[in-house]
C-alpha cells in the first residue's frame, strides 16, 4: 500500500469532511507562530536605542571617548596636537521635542563647519557649511527626512526646560543602508548645540577615526595614556552593546511569554492527532490487516501534523507581520519607561526570521504529534476493533504518569533554588516548564478524582444532562485530559502573570506612598524616560525656596553613566530633605537614619536594589567612578528599594556630587510645604516663578497617578500575550468538542431514540464545556499560583533585581477567569448545534 494512498484516505479525506475543525487547528498554530514572530520583530525594532542610531549616523572611526558629566573641550585641543593621522569628531547628544509635544527626538551637535565629515550630512538644498553661513542668525539645524520639514522652515523645539526657535537649513535625505539618515533626528553645529543644551565648554563624546595602519588595541592604549583617568575610551558601538546587554533579560522574558500560545497550540495538535487516532482505530486495524506497516501508519499521522504545521506556520508568518505593527508600539513603551529612549526601527522581515517561524511552528506540531502517531503505529489489528480499549489504556497509564508528575514537580522545586546564569534565570524557567509538564501528567488522575468528588453532588442538584456530561468526560479520559491541559496551561499563565503584575503594581503603590512625600514635584516638560535627564535652571529652585510657605526644596541631579559595561544612573540629592521626609526605604536590617546622617560626610554612596543585584554589590563595598580627572572610590552605606528604572541608581549627597561635577542645575525638584499653608496659593506662586520656562509641576497625587499610568502601559504587551494564549486554548476547546460530537454520533442518536430532546443533547454538550472549563480553571489556578511564586521571587529577582511583595489581585483574577469560563462555555455552542442537527437514523445505520 502506497504512502500517498494511505495519506489521502486516512488523513486528507477526514480533514476535508470536517473543514471547521481543520481550520480551527490551523488557526491555532498560526496564532502561536504569529505571536512568536511578532514579538521577535517588535523586539528587534524597539531595542535599538538612540545611541545605536546616532552611532550609525556619525560613526566613521573605531573609538569613542566619553566621561561622566561631559568632556572638557580642552582635552580635544590637546588630542588634535598628537602627531598621528587621527580624525576627531566631537559631539553633543541631547533630546528635543517639536513644540514640546510628541516623542523625544535625538538632538545631535556635530562640528559641521570645522569637520569635513559634515559633508556626509548634506541632503538639503546646500552643503552644511554654506547653509550655516547663510543662516548664521537663524540658528540652523538639519532634520531627518521622516520629520517632514522643508528647507527654510522655522520650527520650535523644547530642549531641556526651554522652548527655542530654529531654521531648517537642510533635510537629511534617505540613503540605502544609512540607518541614521532614515531616522527621526535633528542635527546642529556643535557650537549651537552647546549653547542650546547649556553645555558651554563641554562635549558629550568624541568619535575617533583611526589611522589605516596599526591595531585598534594599540591606538586605544596610546590615546588612553593621553587622557585623564576619569575619561573612558572604548570601541565605537560599545554603548549600543551595553543597551543590548541591559535589554537582554527583558527580551528573554518577552520571548518566553510569546511561546505560551505556541505551547497551548502544541496541546491542541496533540489532541487533534490523538482524536484522529481514536476515531480511526477501526480503519487502522483494517489497514494493518491489509499489510500496512507500523512505519507507514506512524508517518501518515505525522504527515497530518506536518500539514497543520506547514499551513499554520505560513499563515502565522503573515499574521505575525501584521501583529508586529501593534506589538512594536507596546514593546517600545516598556523599553522607554524602564530602560532607554528608543525610536522603533522599521520592521525587517528577514529570511532568518521566516525560517525561524517555520521551524518553530512545524517543529512544535510534529513533536506534539509524535506520541499519538507512535501509539497508532503500535495498535495491533485485533485490538483496533475493540471500542473502549484506548480509554482503558489511558486509565492504566494514568497511574504510571502520576509518578512522573511527582518526579517533575520535585525536580522543579530543586531547579527553583538554583542561581541565574549570566543574569538569565535558566533554571527558573526550567522549573516553570517542569511545573507545567508535571501538572499535565497528573491531569488524568485529577479528572478521575474530580469525578469521584462531585459525582453525587451533580446527581442530586442538577439535571440529568449534567450527570451524562460528567460521565462522558470521565469515559473519554484521554481526550478530556488533553483539552483540560491546554486550557489549564493558558489559565495558569494568565493567573501567574496577573498575580505577578498585580503584586508588582501594589508594591510600587506602597513604595510611592513612602517615597513621594513632597507636596509638589517639578521636572522639564516632555515625556520622561529612564536615560533622559534634562535640567532646570538653577534659579528656579532657589526662588521657590525663598517662598515663605516652603519648608524645604530637594534638588536632585541625575547623569546617565556606564558602570562595568552596563548603563546606570548617577544621582545627587539633598540628604537633609530626604532625612526630613524619611522617604528612602532601605533593605531590612539597615539603619536608614544612620545611613542618611553619614552620607553627606564624605565619599559615600547608596545604591538601588536593581544596581546592587546586577553588579553583585553589598553594603561596605566600594565602587569606583571617574570624576574630576581621577577615579574616585565611594563606599556603599546602604541599598534601597527602587522601582523607577531597571538601569540602577548610584546616589551621592548633592554636596559631594557638586564637589566633582560643579553644575548646580537640577534634573527634578521636590518641594515640601510648611504645615497648614494653602497649597493652591503656593502652586500659583510656583507658576509665576516658572514663567515661560517649559517646566511641569505635579502635585503629589497627580504624580502618583501618572506613575501608575506608565506602569500599566508598560505591561500591556504582557496582557496581550496572555489574551492570545487564552484565545488559542478556547479555539482548541471548540475544535475538540466538535470532534467529540462527530465521534459520538451514534451515542447522541441512541439518546434521541431513547427520548432525549434536541435541547437536552445541546445541554449535554454545554455542560461538558462548562465542567471542562471549571476543571481547567481549578487546575490552572493552582498551577498559576505556583508559577506566580516562581515569577515573583525567583525569575524577576534574578532578571531585574526587584523585590516584589506578594499580592493576590482577586478582582482582576475573577474578571479574567470569569471571561475565560464564559468563552469556554460559548465554545460549546457550535458543537452543540452540530449535535442537534444530526439525523439519528443516519447515525445509527452508519455501521
Amino acid at each position: 500500500m502506497s504512502f500517498r494512498l494511505l495519506f489521502i484516505r486516512l488523513v486528507v479525506r477526514p480533514m476535508l469532511r470536517e473543514p471547521v475543525r481543520t481550520a480551527l487547528t490551523v488557526f491555532a498554530v498560526a496564532l502561536g507562530v504569529g505571536v512568536v514572530v511578532a514579538i521577535d520583530l517588535a523586539g528587534q525594532a524597539a531595542a535599538g536605542s538612540f545611541h545605536s542610531s546616532l552611532e550609525s549616523l556619525a560613526g566613521r572611526g573605531g573609538l569613542s571617548i566619553t566621561a561622566i558629566g561631559g568632556i572638557d573641550q580642552q582635552i580635544l585641543a590637546e588630542l588634535v596636537r598628537l602627531p598621528y593621522s587621527f580624525k576627531f569628531s566631537p559631539r553633543i547628544e541631547s533630546f528635543a521635542t517639536i513644540n514640546g509635544h510628541g516623542e523625544a527626538l535625538p538632538f545631535l551637535g556635530l562640528d559641521l563647519i570645522g569637520d569635513a565629515s559634515g559633508q556626509d550630512l548634506q541632503g538639503g538644498s546646500q552643503r552644511p557649511l554654506d547653509a550655516a553661513t547663510e543662516l548664521a542668525n537663524d540658528r540652523p539645524i538639519y532634520a531627518g527626512w521622516r520629520l517632514g520639514f522643508h528647507h527654510g522652515q522655522h520650527v520650535r523645539l523644547l530642549i531641556g526646560d526651554r522652548m527655542q526657535d530654529f531654521t531648517v537649513a537642510g533635510v537629511l535625505s534617505h540613503r540605502e543602508g544609512e540607518i541614521g539618515l532614515d531616522t527621526l533626528i535633528v542635527v546642529a553645529d556643535i557650537g549651537l548645540a552647546q549653547e542650546v543644551t547649556g553645555k558651554p565648554g563641554k562635549l558629550d563624546s568624541i568619535d575617533v577615526q583611526l589611522p589605516p595602519f596599526g591595531s585598534l588595541e594599540q591606538w586605544q592604549g596610546l590615546l588612553r595614556a593621553q587622557l585623564p583617568q576619569s575619561v573612558t575610551i572604548s570601541p565605537e558601538g560599545s554603548r549600543t552593546d551595553e543597551n543590548r546587554k541591559m535589554l537582554a533579560a527583558f527580551r528573554w522574558n518577552l520571548h518566553v511569554l510569546s511561546y505560551i500560545a505556541l505551547v497551548v497550540g502544541a496541546f491542541l495538535i496533540y489532541n487533534t492527532i490523538a482524536i484522529s487516532v481514536v476515531r480511526r482505530r477501526n480503519e487502522i486495524g483494517v489497514l494493518r490487516a491489509l499489510g500496512a506497516t507500523r512505519n507507514l501508519v506512524r508517518n501518515g499521522f505525522l504527515a497530518e501534523a506536518l500539514f497543520f504545521g506547514v499551513f499554520g506556520s505560513v499563515a502565522g508568518l503573515a499574521l505575525g507581520r501584521v501583529m508586529a505593527i501593534g506589538a512594536v508600539q507596546l514593546v517600545s513603551n516598556t523599553v522607554k519607561s524602564l530602560y532607554v529612549t528608543s525610536e522603533a526601527a522599521p520592521l525587517q522581515f528577514t529570511l532568518g526570521g521566516v525560517l525561524t517561524g517555520l521551524a518553530v511552528g512545524i517543529g512544535v506540531s510534529v513533536i506534539a504529534a509524535l506520541a499519538p502517531a507512535i501509539e497508532a503505529s503500535q495498535v495491533a489489528p485485533i485490538e483496533a476493533m475493540a471500542r473502549g480499549r484506548e480509554e482503558y489504556t489511558v486509565r492504566v497509564r494514568s497511574r504510571r504518569s502520576l509518578w512522573w508528575a511527582i518526579a517533575a514537580l520535585a525536580t522543579a522545586g530543586v531547579c527553583s533554588q538554583m542561581p541565574a546564569i549570566d543574569r538569565q534565570p535558566i533554571f527558573a524557567y526550567t522549573a516553570a516548564a517542569l511545573l507545567v509538564a508535571g501538572t499535565s501528567a497528573a491531569i488524568p488522575n485529577l479528572v478521575l478524582f474530580t469525578d469521584a468528588a462531585i459525582n453525587r453532588i451533580v446527581e442530586r442538584l442538577f439535571a440529568v444532562e449534567a450527570l451524562v456530561a460528567l460521565r462522558s468526560l470521565r469515559a473519554s479520559l484521554g481526550r478530556t485530559s488533553v483539552m483540560a491541559g491546554a486550557l489549564a496551561v493558558a489559565v495558569a499563565m494568565t493567573a501567574s502573570v496577573g498575580i505577578m503584575v498585580g503584586s508588582f503594581r501594589q508594591t510600587v503603590r506602597v513604595w510611592m506612598n513612602n517615597q513621594l512625600q513632597a507636596d509638589f514635584y517639578l521636572r522639564p516638560a516632555g515625556s520622561g524616560a529612564a536615560d533622559r535627564h534634562p535640567t532646570i535652571d538653577p534659579d528656579i529652585p532657589d526662588r521657590i525656596q525663598r517662598l515663605p510657605q516652603v519648608a524645604a526644596v530637594d534638588r536632585f541631579r541625575v547623569y546617565a553613566i556606564n558602570y562595568d559595561g552596563l548603563p546606570a544612573s548617577l544621582g545627587g540629592g539633598q540628604t537633609d530633605a530626604a532625612e526630613m521626609s524619611s522617604q528612602t526605604q532601605f533593605l531590612p536590617g539597615e539603619d536608614s537614619q544612620k545611613i542618611l546622617q553619614t552620607l553627606p560626610t564624605g565619599d559615600y554612596a547608596i545604591v538601588s536594589e536593581p544596581f546592587a543585584s546586577k553588579h553583585n554589590i553589598h553594603v561596605g563595598d566600594s565602587i569606583h567612578l571617574g570624576l574630576a580627572g581621577k577615579m574616585r572610590a565611594f563606599r556603599i552605606l546602604g541599598i534601597y528599594y527602587d522601582y523607577s528604572t531597571e538601569r540602577g541608581f548610584i546616589i551621592l549627597d548633592r554636596a559631594t556630587l557638586l564637589k566633582y561635577l560643579p553644575d548646580p542645575a537640577a534634573s527634578n525638584i521636590a518641594v515640601y510645604l510648611k504645615p497648614g499653608v494653602n497649597a493652591e496659593e503656593v502652586r500659583r506662586a510656583i507658576g509665576n516663578i516658572i514663567g515661560g520656562r517649559a517646566v511641569m509641576a505635579f502635585s503629589n497625587n497627580k504624580l502618583r497617578a501618572e506613575a501608575i499610568k506608565i506602569f500599566d502601559r508598560s505591561f500591556r504587551i504582557t496582557y496581550a500575550l496572555e489574551a492570545v494564549a487564552v484565545f488559542v486554548a478556547v479555539i482548541g476547546i471548540a475544535g475538540s468538542l466538535l470532534a467529540l460530537v462527530i465521534d459520538r454520533r451514534r451515542e447522541f442518536a441512541l439518546l434521541r431514540f431513547l427520548g432525549a430532546a434536541r435541547e437536552q443533547v445541546r445541554g449535554i454538550i454545554l455542560w461538558e464545556a462548562g465542567l471542562l472549563g471549571l476543571l481547567a480553571i481549578g487546575i490552572g489556578l493552582v498551577l498559576g499560583f505556583l508559577l506566580s511564586l516562581l515569577l515573583i521571587f525567583v525569575i524577576n529577582k534574578q532578571s531585574f533585581g526587584w523585590t516584589i511583595q506578594f499580592h493576590l489581585p482577586v478582582l482582576l483574577l475573577a474578571v479574567a477567569l470569569g471571561g475565560v469560563y464564559l468563552a469556554t462555555v460559548l465554545a460549546g455552542l457550535y458543537p452543540a448545534r452540530t449535535a442537534m442537527r444530526m439525523n439519528p437514523i443516519e447515525a445509527i445505520h452508519e455501521e
